[in-house]
């Protein structure tokens, strides 16, 4: 893998040397279309989530009162051993992120492979609860007003990390292959940028569907 020097060292470079001007700003100063792009797609995701959020608060009051109830399925630890790993997992993609801007593929490799690792822990802990929630309690999408609105909005924040785990996993393969050079550095960002989206909606559903709708 050919990773990239660091745009801002570059840009630090050509001052030296007197090759840059004002009006040629680092490539991290500018917002390329394809941050614009990732952005206009984050503003419908949040739009999205704002609407499966709003729908669980208007009839949460149903949902405390259903039977089985939230405070009588909910396993608390286990819902915390996911919502650690998913908010660590924001850290290391950002440690990867750097680790590939400043030309370290070793450190990408393993601060992007601890990402998934830590994606993967929070999926499996997301699936142990449904198996709970579903064999043990018969609580289903269908059973009541509780079990749709927790399975809809928790089942596609599940979809959004496992979509995000797949194409973290890809880019880990090439990087490992080898092939990933200078124009992969923007991926490698708004790839961030959507890992980071989906652990900043969790804080939302967590704080909404455990701690205040329990």
């Amino acid at each position: 893998m050919n990773i990239p020097k660091s745009s801002l060292e570059n840009f630090a470079t050509a001052q030296a040397d007197g090759s840059a001007t004002l009006s040629t700003p680092p490539a991290a100063c500018r917002l390329l279309p394809t941050h614009v792009g990732m952005g206009a797609f984050l503003l419908s995701e949040v739009a999205f989530f704002s609407t499966l959020i709003t729908t669980y608060i208007v009839f949460l009051r149903q949902t405390k009162g259903s039977n089985p109830s939230p405070a009588t399925v909910f396993h608390l630890p286990l819902v915390l051993t996911a919502t650690g790993c998913l908010v660590a997992s924001s850290a290391t993609v950002h440690f990867a992120a750097r680790a590939f801007r400043n030309g370290n593929r070793a450190g990408f490799l393993g601060w992007w492979g601890l990402t998934i690792v830590l994606g993967a822990t929070f999926i499996a802990c997301t699936a142990k609860e449904w198996s709970d929630l579903i064999g043990r309690w018969g609580l289903t999408i269908s059973r009541n007003l509780f079990g749709s609105t927790y399975f809809t909005l928790v089942g596609f924040h599940a979809t959004h990390v496992t979509v995000g785990l797949m194409i973290l996993s890809i880019f880990w393969v090439l990087a490992l292959r080898k092939r990933l050079d200078n124009s992969s550095h923007v991926g490698v960002e708004i790839v961030s940028w959507y890992w980071h989206f989906v652990d900043s909606v969790w804080i939302v559903v967590f704080s909404l569907v455990y701690l205040i709708g329990r």
